[in-house]
C-alpha cells in the first residue's frame, strides 16, 4: 500500500497539474470504485460536475481535493502559492473598468462573507490505486521527484490521444487546468482503492455515525451546500492547503511526521504511554499517520531499535530517534519519488519511484546489513513481515 512519500508524490503532481481546473464531466466505469460515496455513481457524478478543484491536500496516506463552485469566492490562501497559477490573460483590461462615478455608494455595499469549500473529492489509493493526469503540458521547474511532463511513449497517453488504461475505473473530464490537462484518471488493478465526495469537518470530529456527529449535523449546512463559513480553528488540517477542515472519514487520522503543524513532543509522550511494541505504534494511524510497513522497518533500523521493543520501556531519546529516523527516511524516499516494487505504484505521470534501491533492511532477508554485515532477519508480524539486523537491533527478551 502506498505510504506517505508515495501519496505526497501524487499530491504534488496534482497540485501542479490540475488544481484550478473545473470538473466538466465524470465517467464511472466500475461502481465498486465509488462504493464509499453515499448515493452511488450518479450522485458521485452530480456532486463533482461543475465543481472547481481548489487544492490538493494530504494527511498521511489520505489525499483529497477540496471542491468549490466555479463562481464562488474562495479564500486564496487555500492553495499553495496561488499566484503561480494565475492566467495573465484573464486580467481585466484597464480601459474596460467601470467609471468610479457610476459605482454604488460604498455605505450601501454588502461585504461578501469569506467562505470555505464544504466538500472534497477524497481518494484512498489502497494497494494499487493510481491517479493519472492525461494531456498535461508543463515546462520549466518541476519540483521534487520525477518530471510531470507526460512522455510520448508506446502505451502512454499523450495530449493528442484518448488512450484508456485497461484498469481505468473513474475518469474526470477537466477544463481550465493550468497545465492543459484534459483528464484525471483513477486506475486501480486490485480495486481496493476508492473515490468519494465527502463533507469537510473540523479536525478531530467524531465519526459520522456517532451521537456527537449527528447532533452537529442538525446545525450545519447540508453536504450539497457549495460552501461553509470559515471555522473557528485556523490550523491547517493537512499539507497542501491552509484550510482548517478535512474529509469526515479522515477526521480521526493523526497528523503525519512531515506535517509542519505536528506537535512532536506531544507525540513522544503519547507513544511512551502506549503499552505495546514500538512498530505497532508506528503503524497506528490514530497515533501518527503515513508510516507503513516499509518505512517503519527502515526507520527502526536507522534508529537501532528492534521492532518488538515495548514502548513503555523506551526512553524519551529512543522515541525521538525513532520518529526522527522515520521522518528522515520518508524525506529521502520523497526525493526519489517513493518506493516501487512493481508497476502498481506510480506518480501522476505513470512513472515509478526509485527508493526501493536504497532500502537497508526491508525485503532483504539473508542479505548483509549495510551497516555491520550481519545477515538481515525476517520475522512474522501481523500477517506481514518485519526485517531487522540481529546485531544492530538486538531483540528484547519478550521477542526471543
Amino acid at each position: 500500500m502506498p505510504e506517505l512519500p508515495e501519496v505526497e508524490t501524487v499530491r504534488d503532481g496534482l497540485d501542479r497539474l490540475v488544481v484550478g481546473a473545473v470538473v466538466r464531466d465524470v465517467e464511472v466505469f466500475r461502481e465498486y470504485s465509488v462504493r464509499r460515496h453515499d448515493g452511488g455513481p450518479d450522485s458521485f457524478r452530480d456532486q463533482l460536475a461543475g465543481r472547481r478543484l481548489v487544492a490538493a491536500v494530504r494527511r498521511g496516506k489520505f489525499l483529497w481535493l477540496p471542491l468549490a463552485e466555479p463562481s464562488s469566492q474562495v479564500d486564496p490562501s487555500l492553495r499553495v502559492d496561488p499566484s503561480s497559477r494565475v492566467d495573465p490573460s484573464s486580467r481585466v483590461d484597464p480601459s474596460s473598468r467601470v467609471d468610479p462615478s457610476s459605482q454604488v455608494d460604498p455605505s450601501s455595499r454588502v461585504e461578501p462573507v469569506e467562505t470555505h469549500p464544504a466538500a472534497a473529492l477524497l481518494a484512498h489509493l489502497g494497494m494499487s490505486g493510481q491517479l493519472l493526469v492525461r494531456g498535461a503540458k508543463v515546462t520549466g521547474e518541476q519540483g521534487p521527484g520525477p518530471s510531470a511532463v507526460l512522455a510520448d511513449e508506446p502505451g502512454r497517453a499523450t495530449a493528442a490521444d484518448d488512450w484508456r488504461h485497461p484498469h481505468l475505473r473513474v475518469r474526470l473530464h477537466l477544463t481550465g487546468a493550468p497545465s492543459g490537462a484534459r483528464y484525471l484518471d483513477f486506475v486501480d488493478q486490485r480495486t481496493f482503492g476508492h473515490l468519494s465526495v465527502q463533507d469537510l469537518v473540523p479536525d478531530g470530529a467524531p465519526p459520522s455515525n456517532s451521537p456527537a456527529s449527528k447532533a452537529r449535523a442538525s446545525t450545519t449546512p447540508p453536504s450539497n451546500s457549495p460552501a461553509t463559513k470559515a471555522p473557528a480553528s485556523t490550523v491547517p488540517a493537512g499539507y497542501g492547503s491552509d484550510l482548517p477542515l478535512l474529509p469526515q472519514p479522515v477526521a480521526h487520522i493523526a497528523r503525519d511526521l512531515l506535517d509542519p503543524n505536528l506537535d512532536l513532543e506531544d507525540l513522544v509522550r503519547r507513544v511512551r504511554r502506549r503499552r505495546t511494541q514500538v512498530k505497532r505504534v508506528l503503524l497506528d494511524q490514530t497515533v501518527v499517520s503515513g508510516v507503513g510497513n516499509i518505512y517503519a522497518d527502515e526507520a527502526l533500523w536507522r534508529a537501532k531499535v528492534h521492532w518488538a521493543r515495548p514502548t513503555e520501556k523506551l526512553r524519551v531519546a529512543d522515541v525521538r530517534r525513532v520518529l526522527d529516523s522515520a521522518a528522515e527516511v520518508m524525506r529521502e524516499a520523497l526525493a526519489q519519488g517513493g518506493t516501487s516494487f512493481d508497476e502498481l505504484y506510480v506518480n501522476v505521470n505513470g512513472q515509478s519511484g526509485y527508493f526501493d534501491r536504497s532500502l537497508a533492511v526491508y525485503g532483504r532477508e539473508n542479505e548483509e546489513c549495510r551497516r555491520c554485515g550481519t545477515l538481515v532477519r525476517r520475522d512474522a508480524f501481523m500477517n506481514r513481515s518485519s526485517f531487522s539486523c540481529p546485531v544492530c537491533q538486538p531483540a528484547p527478551r519478550s521477542a526471543k
